[in-house]
């Protein structure tokens, strides 16, 4: 039996479904079938109104008699149950019991008293909400069942819970029930939405229609199993008709003032989406409320998983930056090993062989770029000393916002070697002057001797 809860079944689906349940669940497994309950669905017989799913179905209402509505007015404006002043008290209490919608209204002996529910016209305790319109398909087959049963429980007797859904189809070795999902609800309460495939003998099969299956759940019998199950509640999740939503529309529910109704028609924030439908009581506003919060914790689970994905994406994502980085350092090592090994391989193999005329022109051209990249006046030399004053002034941007002084070690080596080219020039001057000087001493040596001695020299 297919029961998808994310988690494989270890057995077939004809197995599952003619195998004896196991007990347990709150009645799983030991509901009776009775005589008659074979399930088929190449019939269907036309039940009339479907319910339209959760918040979108209103009960049907019975005429208003006319004479309900005297007796309201009377119970409300004008009882003669006491026939002195106190029936002007009793018209009050009526008529805050009607506003609160519970209550009976005495308004004469000989007539029964009004029932005062919360949907008749003068209850106060009224809103007008918005529910987002299912969009499945009446071919879907999909239905929810609600259990009275947390999810967990849900969960832990899966399979009960299909081989008792199967018992209650009549136990048909054609049908397959199969669960699309389940949700958990406030109250401790459980939505599991199935559907049913039907396969034929030729081997196709095809998916029940909701409608049909959901008639099938609403017969006396059927609607009682389910309830030993812990069905609380049955409907389908089928996508309204324009007929539909045109007559749920125009037609205010009981007790809904046809101004408020329209005013909300009109607030509808998404009308191809949402539709209105009304909150009586505060039991209603209340469950509102719990759905609501519900979704909210949900969505905020959903979000949690979310933004642990996109950290452990992100942490991905900083390795691989840093694997790319690394394996383009790689490649352009291995293209270099590359570069080496053609130029090697192209050396060997015009080993021998006189320099072409073609390569002797490209010598020339580059020992020329790099004579004029070389000269100190132009492109190398300027370059070095517009990295110089950019070093430099970075540098001294360091030093002021830092508040000390540091140096670069490119910079650095280039000041030494500057200031020993420096040194080296001054040593050399240094020294043509000494020659110098020693010459000018031979000089002013030679002219200071006697004139008799140069003259004994020269004779």
């Amino acid at each position: 039996m297919a029961f998808n809860f994310g988690a494989p079944s270890g057995t077939s689906g004809t197995a599952a479904a003619t195998a004896a349940p196991a007990g347990g669940f709150g009645g799983f497994g030991t509901t009776s079938t009775t005589a008659g309950s074979a399930f088929s669905f190449s019939a269907p017989t036309n039940t009339g109104t479907t319910a339209l799913g959760g918040l979108f179905s209103q009960p049907t209402q019975a005429p208003t008699q006319s004479n309900q509505l005297i007796n309201t007015a009377s119970a409300l404006s004008a009882p003669t149950l006491l026939g002195d002043e106190r029936d002007a008290i009793l018209a009050k209490w009526n008529q805050l019991q009607a506003f609160w919608g519970t209550g009976k209204g005495y308004f004469n002996n000989n007539i029964p008293p009004v029932e005062f529910t919360q949907e008749n016209p003068f209850c106060r305790f009224k809103a007008v909400g918005y529910s987002c319109m299912p969009s499945n398909k009446d071919e879907d087959g999909l239905v929810v069942l609600v259990f009275n049963k947390k999810e967990t429980e849900i969960r832990s007797q899966q399979q009960q819970l299909v081989e008792s859904l199967h018992k209650v189809l009549g136990g048909n070795q054609t049908l397959t029930v199969n669960v699309e999902g389940t949700k958990t609800l406030p109250d401790d309460q459980t939505e599991v939405v199935i559907y049913v495939v039907e396969r034929s003998p030729n081997g196709t099969s095809r998916r029940v229609p909701a409608t049909t299956l959901y008639a099938h759940f609403e017969q006396a019998n059927i609607k009682t199993q389910l309830q030993q199950l812990g069905v609380t509640l049955s409907m389908t999740r089928t996508e309204l008709s324009p007929a539909q939503i045109k007559q749920l529309l125009q037609n205010p529910p009981a007790g809904v003032d046809p101004i408020i109704w329209e005013q909300a028609k009109v607030d509808n924030p998404d009308s191809e989406k949402l539709i209105p439908v009304p909150m009586v009581g505060f039991k209603e506003l209340l469950r509102r409320l719990k759905v609501q919060d519900q979704m909210t914790k949900q969505h905020q689970t959903r979000l949690d998983i979310i933004s642990e994905d996109i950290s452990e994406l992100q942490k991905n994502q900083t390795t691989s930056v840093a694997k790319i980085a690394q394996y383009k350092r790689k490649l352009m090592d291995l293209s270099h090993r590359t570069l080496q090994v053609l130029i090697k391989q192209e050396i060997q193999r015009k080993s021998g062989y006189a320099i072409q005329a073609d390569e002797e022109q490209l010598r020339v051209q580059l020992d020329t770029i790099q004579g004029e990249l070389n000269a100190p006046t132009q492109f190398k030399g300027r370059l070095n000393e517009l990295m110089s004053q950019i070093r430099m002034q970075n540098h001294f941007g360091a030093v002021r916002s830092e508040e000390r002084y540091y140096i670069d070690a490119d910079l650095l080596r280039e000041i030494k070697q500057h200031l020993k080219q420096q040194q080296e020039g001054l040593s050399h001057l240094i020294s043509i002057i000494k020659d110098d000087l020693e010459d000018i001493k031979l000089v002013e040596h030679g002219l200071n001797e006697p004139i008799h001695i140069r003259g004994g020299v020269f004779s």
